[in-house]
């Protein structure tokens, strides 16, 4: 609507404009000023490189015109205000520079306060090393996995059709193909832009089983074993929670269900599409484990894992007992951060539901160490995966490997218009109004996907050569330091406490911090409410 009532606007303008500068022989005002607009609009339209421009013509410059100042207004403000301008912003752009290919290196040093509290940094050696030549990939796939996959150390991190625009999928598996990374199709199935691209993906079920699900919304066997089959299915994913709005379940507006998306997924067209808060084949830590086998079965032997926002740590520690007694463990784990992804969220639960990325990476590795399962369990660090540092971090906190969601959103062009649920994103991405999904072009989109994750990876590489290692496998926690207040400085090693393997099976060596939740932790049930008693709020009368 936006778009069409901007060029409707631009024409009215053009021709009365027109009319009147013909009518006074005004025919300066028409070569010097109009024509040179129209050619511009025209330029803009036909143009593949700028979303935004193509679908809003010539208004489109302001935002690139600032753009080219930025750094200018970015000094300004950052010297009244060192609060305005987050970390965040200056991964972002270095995202964009990524995929686009520019340059991406720096002048003058650091823009960051190295003396504020939070500050990371890793620790480079004297003897640095060269980057290997060819980036190492990780094995997934436990004893009881016959089909495992060698993963990339940065993957695409689950988007779904739907919540996505068909040529922002196809953008993004194409380039997952030519990266040799993952694609997570997300929990709204697998389209035909998918499957159109060749890339590996990795197919999450959600709590609705969209692809694979009943008429009354139940997990279909057979569907599920018709879609795994599929040679570019590599992995499967459950997905328990998420961190933009774990425990919530998903919500997809009517104004995105095109008949399309309604055939993919299952549902009435124009129907908003709601995902139950939680799964209903399985409502117990050992049938979750069960599950995983089924899947595993059921897909041919392929790896399954699952994805999960951490809340309750009595409910982890309840998944670690249900490996141990069922002897049946995940090949993999999704870890995701409580501060939110790329999917709309209610802002209570964005901003203070799940725990937050780095803390659940750590006890994850803590848990799966302390109950002798972490050989067999890989960790998948997601959670605002933006930078190389991001990805040396998380693995020296305790990840195998990283995914992201918001880093490949920005390498195809989003710019954060915060419009993601409105279906009125205005670069093409989050939204199904073909309007504003022809500014997408996806031969321009998804070289600048599998640049970004090429150069980024290459980039990691590079940083663990100057700490002098030869593999991920070699980061620790002392690699990274960070400053906890004006005079000191600990490396994370030092900040955290870390289990040897099978701490947590001899109650002599629980540590005391996690000795009540993990003997609360039951096999058989998840958040078991504690028995009243002192602190306990019991109604009077």
């Amino acid at each position: 609507m936006v778009r069409r009532f901007v060029l409707g606007a631009l024409l009215v303008a053009f021709l009365g404009t027109g009319l009147a500068a013909l009518a006074n022989g005004a025919w300066l005002w028409l070569l010097v000023v109009l024509v040179p607009l129209a050619l511009v609009a025209l330029h803009d339209v036909v143009q593949r490189r700028h979303a935004v421009l193509r679908n809003f013509p010539i208004i489109g410059h302001l935002r690139y015109l600032l753009e080219m100042i930025r750094p200018e207004i970015q000094q300004y403000f950052v010297e009244s205000n060192v609060d305005a301008f987050p970390i965040e912003r200056e991964s972002r752009a270095l995202v964009y520079q990524r995929a686009k290919g520019e340059l991406d290196t720096q002048p003058l040093g650091t823009q960051r306060d190295v003396y504020a509290v939070g500050y990371e940094w890793a620790a480079h050696s004297l003897a640095a090393r060269p980057a290997p030549e060819t980036p190492p990939r990780v094995r997934i796939g436990g004893p009881d996995c016959t089909r495992p996959y060698d993963a990339s150390l940065l993957n695409i991190s689950a988007m779904s059709f739907g919540a996505l625009s068909e040529a922002a999928i196809t953008a993004l598996n194409w380039g997952a193909r030519k990266a040799g990374c993952w694609h997570n199709t997300g929990e709204g199935s697998i389209s035909d832009a998918h499957l159109s691209e060749g890339g590996d993906l990795v197919w999450q079920l959600g709590t609705a089983y969209f692809g694979c699900r009943t008429v009354d919304g139940a997990f279909d066997p057979e569907r599920f074993r018709d879609g795994a089959a599929r040679d570019v299915v590599r992995m499967v994913e459950i997905k328990l929670s998420q961190g933009a709005k774990p425990g919530h379940g998903g919500v997809l507006p009517g104004a995105k269900v095109t008949p399309l998306i309604a055939r993919v997924r299952g549902v009435e067209v124009g129907q908003t599409v709601l995902s139950p808060p939680a799964h209903s084949a399985f409502s117990t830590p050992i049938e979750l484990m069960e599950f995983v086998a089924r899947l595993r079965e059921l897909s041919g032997g392929k790896p399954v894992g699952f994805k999960l926002c951490i809340g309750r740590r009595t409910d982890f520690f309840a998944l670690c007992k249900a490996m141990l007694e069922t002897g049946i463990a995940p090949d993999f784990i999704t870890v995701d951060g409580g501060e939110g992804g790329t999917g709309a969220a209610p802002l209570e639960f964005s901003n203070s539901v799940g725990m937050p990325a780095r803390d659940a990476w750590i006890f994850a590795h803590n848990a799966l160490v302390g109950c002798g399962l972490r050989e067999q369990v890989r960790i998948v660090a997601s959670g605002r995966i933006l930078t190389a540092f991001d990805m040396i971090r998380a693995i020296a906190t305790g990840a195998d490997l990283c995914a992201s969601a918001r880093a490949f959103m920005f390498s195809l062009g989003c710019i954060q218009s915060l419009r993601c649920n409105s279906n009125q994103c205005p670069t093409g991405i989050a939204t199904q109004d073909p309007r504003l999904v022809y500014g997408l072009d996806v031969a321009d989109k998804r070289v600048r996907v599998a640049r970004f994750q090429e150069r980024t990876v290459h980039a990691a590489l590079e940083l663990l050569g100057a700490l002098g290692l030869e593999s991920p496998e070699d980061l620790a926690p002392h690699h990274i330091f960070r400053r906890v207040d004006d005079m000191r400085v600990r490396h994370l090693g030092e900040l955290y406490d870390y289990l040897t393997p099978g701490q947590l099976l001899d109650p002599a060596f629980v540590p005391e911090a996690m000795r009540q939740e993990f003997e609360q932790a039951r096999a058989d049930a998840f958040s078991l409410a504690p028995e009243r008693g002192v602190g306990s709020l019991v109604a009077a009368g």
